[in-house]
């Protein structure tokens, strides 16, 4: 063991993402050899078996490893700040918010005018949030006062997107409305990867530069400062790369929960508890996890395709049961 854990585990959760990347790209409704799907991937070929490697595959593949990395990177980072085992990436209002620009391009009709007016709308609503959570909390807030601000924007966000489902013009918007929130990475393509990665990308940085500040927020906020880290900042950085990052993966592929949650607490043992070393485990942990889900729904209903974050959530939500029923046993 190292300080930061087991020497083994970020090759092992790098190996895995390999893997399951590997697994993406020939698992579905038709299967694919593994050698016509590699083949098919750097060939330039205009067979079926290519095209679908290329055109359907690859990018869900790339966008299942960037979503879940941001995901798991981002809930790592928030809890270590909030110091709070619970804490998970939409809990700022950015993933609430990012689903409301969406609902709002879908509602104006915007969505059918141009490709990139939905994850645009999405990518608004996330620097809405931003900007919404920064007012309420005020410049010198504490993580207390952070969650409540993103409570806030949670559930202003949501209501003002039940207001819209409820004000849909016709059942099939509210029909389509209602798929793209339930979270799927069907039907992207390479223009979406294009989109969202370098936000993604922007936003995981900024998130790995807190690793440091994390360690020492582990001593409590007075013995941080005294460290020399201004928490102002840290807080700034840590809601601007959540933003950025989990943002650009709402809107490009709708709300998928719970990774951010499971991800870090899964791992945190492994890492001897260290704030540091669980950014990037979780970062390659949320990318297994969702690559993995995105498997999933393609083989559990291929006919009518089970969407990416329903089952998230039903994996997820008796996770969170579990955990909440263990910090009360440790409170008792």
């Amino acid at each position: 063991m190292t300080a930061a854990g087991s020497p083994w585990l970020l090759p092992s959760l790098g190996l895995g993402a390999v893997v399951f990347a590997t697994l993406s790209l020939v698992v579905g409704p038709a299967a694919i050899p593994l050698p016509a799907a590699i083949a098919g991937l750097f060939s330039g070929g205009l067979d079926t078996a290519a095209l679908i490697v290329r055109e359907v595959r690859l990018p869900r593949t790339l966008l299942a490893l960037a979503i879940g990395a941001t995901l798991g990177l981002a809930g790592a980072a928030l809890q270590g700040f909030l110091r709070n085992p619970l804490a998970e990436p939409g809990l700022i209002g950015v993933s609430a918010a990012a689903s409301l620009g969406a609902v709002l391009v879908f509602y104006s009709g915007l969505a059918g005018l141009f490709a990139w007016a939905l994850p645009a709308g999405g990518m608004a609503g996330a620097a809405g949030a931003v900007l919404a959570v920064n007012v309420i909390a005020g410049r010198d807030a504490g993580a207390m006062t952070l969650v409540l601000a993103g409570i806030a924007v949670t559930s202003f966000a949501g209501a003002l997107t039940a207001l819209a489902l409820n004000l849909a013009p016709n059942p099939y918007a509210t029909l389509e409305i209602m798929f793209w929130l339930m979270g799927s990475l069907a039907d992207r393509s390479l223009d979406h990867v294009w989109l969202a990665g370098p936000f993604i990308l922007a936003g995981g940085i900024l998130l790995l530069t807190l690793g440091r500040a994390l360690d020492a927020l582990t001593l409590g906020e007075d013995a941080a400062r005294t460290l020399g880290f201004d928490l102002n900042r840290v807080r700034n950085r840590l809601v601007a790369g959540t933003a950025l990052g989990v943002g650009a993966a709402t809107a490009v592929a709708g709300a998928i929960g719970f990774v951010g949650l499971i991800v870090p607490h899964l791992l945190r043992p492994l890492v001897r508890q260290r704030p540091s070393a669980l950014l990037t485990a979780s970062a390659l942990g949320g990318a297994i996890l969702t690559l993995a889900a995105d498997i999933a729904v393609r083989l559990l209903s291929p006919e009518r395709e089970l969407k990416l974050g329903v089952l998230t959530a039903l994996i997820g939500a008796p996770f969170f049961f579990y955990l909440v029923l263990a910090w009360r046993r440790r409170l008792i």
